[in-house]
């Protein structure tokens, strides 16, 4: 044999050592068994509407409808969760807080709704009218999260000349600023104000593969597609078929951002948060790299916008480009788990799940109307003091006033857990719950 025939050999030897693990199990085997929890989880995700469903047809139907969140919460949790994922990858992995998150959520979420209005059409040489309403959504989004990484890419290259509490206000001044720019900007619709609406749409916008119409489904409550799946074994509503298709837009894009957590971009990403100057001083230009993961939070908070508009089919100044939809991703962060990446989305939904079970009837369940539906009504017209009813008191101090509540959980939070929901389990666990598996959770409920 040649020399070089013998190389040959040895890069195909070597090659087929990389794609099998030590004990020579196929390479995606050992991952799908290295990150058993992930899969459990988005198992346990994709399982949630047909439990739900069942449960809900269920003799305990009072109390899921009370207690767990509806399809049409989850499908919001999805996306604001991708949204305080994004919030997270630059605050919990950088140390820099980002109170001006919100101009990248609104600016994906305004620039979907103009592209699908027709108000942004344009005409360019050779390739002629883009930007028409028949733009494949797909398109729309990644141009929403190249938005959000442009606009990102502008205000951190001033912002960053700054740290600490002067770099949280000053992209908080710059979020008000398009806040207010918005509101009085005649262009985008006669009462800016207000917001702007999809008008002209027969049917939602579709996810999936563009140009072929078998690979995509239309997203929203009312002009969303319904399937019938199996022969009619299987019957997804259009909420459901939403949650299914923005939870694979969600998933792919989590996916991409842990592997960029786990690469050595993510890990000059933590030593920036954990000394700035001394990764500097090993010689990584940290201006760059803090403005590299900028901008790449900035696309995922524009794909969150824009995905958000999609279902909504609407956006409002308030809910897209105001300061407290940056306090809202914050507050998911610091419930989660502030610097876990997806431990934002699980303090999200409970976030929700609290909105959801003091909320009042017809908005998801409620304490209240469980209770009336369930206990005696002697019981709940016991007087308790100076004629103030049971039931009374449950609906003045608890029903309808979850935000007050979620409020003192956050402070609770703050002081008592610290390291946030998944923080404090992987704590428990000794190292991520992907790394520690099983049997680590099972020692940790012993």
């Amino acid at each position: 044999m040649s020399d070089a025939d013998a190389d040959q050999s040895s890069d195909g030897a070597s090659t087929t050592e990389e794609i099998l693990a030590d004990d020579g199990t196929p390479w995606y085997r050992q991952y799908l068994r290295d990150h058993r929890v992930h899969v459990l989880t988005v198992v346990a995700l994709a399982a949630y509407p047909p439990v739900y469903a069942a449960l809900e047809s269920s003799p305990v139907s009072g109390e899921v409808v009370a207690l767990l969140p509806e399809v049409q919460t989850m499908v919001a949790v999805l996306y604001f969760g991708l949204f305080a994922m994004s919030f997270d990858f630059i605050s919990g992995y950088t140390g820099y807080l980002s109170f001006g998150h919100a101009a990248f959520y609104g600016t994906g979420a305004y620039l979907t709704v103009l592209i699908a209005n027709g108000k942004l059409v344009t005409t360019l040489p050779v390739v002629g009218t883009v930007l028409t309403p028949q733009t494949p959504f797909m398109l729309s989004l990644v141009l929403a999260g190249l938005a959000g990484a442009v606009l990102a890419l502008v205000i951190g290259s001033v912002s960053f000349r700054l740290s600490g509490v002067y770099f949280a206000m000053i992209t908080l001044g710059f979020s008000q600023v398009l806040y207010v720019f918005v509101r009085n900007w005649d262009f985008v619709s006669d009462a800016p104000r207000d917001g702007v609406a999809v008008t002209g749409r027969t049917t939602g916008f579709e996810i999936g593969v563009p140009a072929v119409d078998s690979l995509n489904v239309a997203v929203g409550v009312l002009l969303g597609d319904s399937l019938s799946l199996f022969g009619g074994a299987i019957e997804l509503s259009a909420t459901e078929v939403s949650f299914y298709a923005i939870g694979a837009v969600v998933l792919v894009s989590y996916l991409i951002l842990q592997r960029v957590v786990h690469s050595p971009f993510g890990r000059v990403m933590v030593a920036i948060r954990e000394n700035e100057e001394r990764a500097r001083a090993v010689g990584y230009d940290t201006y760059r790299y803090k403005l590299g993961a900028f901008a790449i939070s900035g696309f995922f908070a524009g794909v969150a916008g824009s995905l958000f508009a999609a279902f909504r089919q609407s956006v409002t100044p308030e809910n897209g480009f105001y300061f407290l939809v940056a306090g809202d991703a914050l507050l998911a962060s610091i419930i989660g788990g502030f610097g876990t990446l997806v431990g934002p989305l699980y303090g999200r939904l409970f976030e929700e799940s609290v909105q959801e079970f003091l909320s009042k009837s017809g908005a998801g369940g409620g304490l209240l109307p469980w209770l009336e539906a369930n206990v005696p009504s002697g019981l709940l017209q016991a007087e308790l003091f100076d004629g103030l009813t049971v039931a009374e008191a449950i609906d003045t101090f608890l029903n309808g006033h979850a935000e007050l509540y979620v409020g003192v959980m956050f402070v609770l939070f703050v002081l008592y857990v610290p390291n946030g929901l998944l923080g404090t389990v992987r704590d428990r666990a000794g190292g991520t719950l992907a790394e520690a598996g099983i049997p680590a959770l099972r020692r940790w409920f012993r």
